[in-house]
């Protein structure tokens, strides 16, 4: 599968040094250079690539605000562009910034070539990626922080309302392709949001967002 790719940064020889890297890709083609969180959004409306390659740091709309009007969609919630968010900085900030606000992924850019595009094509088939480096610090503290109401249930409210549907449907839908059927959209689809539900609530596998569902309330024996 060809995926389509948009890259975003403020930084023009960072913008054309990430295009040089992809073109070397046969499976991943660019299709826009956008240099900050506006243009990237405005790419996105109307290109609806695969994969947005976000800086963090941009002038205007930053790489944050901007993957999270990118993930939330407003027009078609199920024409899911990813975000992998590229940073210089490996900050709490921004790691947790940009996870919250939708990314399925995050690293930095003193990343090989080779790894940024293993990072791309995974995001695109609707996975997850964290840089090496952070992973450990992310899933601890992701976990650790789930928010939860005055009697100590889990809340779901950094869940947009696409993404709260989706795990209420996986309280009874053991498979991709029956939540696919269900949710009326493609498996892929049904892999990025769960993708996005692992990242925000910090959950190891499919197992622990069902098991979150129940315990929130949202689903019922």
């Amino acid at each position: 599968m060809m995926l389509r790719v948009v890259v975003a940064d403020d930084q023009r020889e960072v913008r054309d040094g990430l295009a040089m890297m992809l073109s070397a890709e046969p499976d991943i083609t660019l299709v826009g250079l956008a240099e900050d969180g506006v243009q990237a959004v405005a790419m996105v409306q109307r290109d609806r690539p695969d994969v947005v390659v976000m800086d963090v740091r941009m002038p205007g709309i930053d790489g944050i605000e901007a993957t999270r009007r990118i993930t939330a969609d407003r027009d078609d919630p199920d024409a899911v562009t990813a975000v992998l968010v590229i940073t210089t900085f490996d900050h709490d900030e921004a790691l947790y910034g940009a996870l919250r606000a939708g990314a399925s992924g995050y690293m930095l850019k003193h990343a090989a070539p080779a790894v940024l595009a293993e990072a791309i094509r995974a995001v695109g088939a609707g996975g997850a990626w964290i840089d090496a480096s952070v992973a450990p610090k992310v899933v601890d503290t992701l976990r650790a922080s789930a928010p939860v109401d005055a009697s100590g249930r889990p809340t779901l409210e950094n869940l947009s309302p696409r993404e709260i549907e989706v795990l209420r449907h996986m309280g009874t839908a053991p498979t991709n392709s029956e939540l696919a059927a269900r949710l009326f959209v493609s498996e892929s689809t049904v892999k990025t949001h769960i993708s996005r539900l692992l990242m925000k609530t910090g959950s190891h596998d499919r197992a622990q967002l069902v098991a979150l569902a129940y315990r929130s309330g949202l689903v019922r024996p």
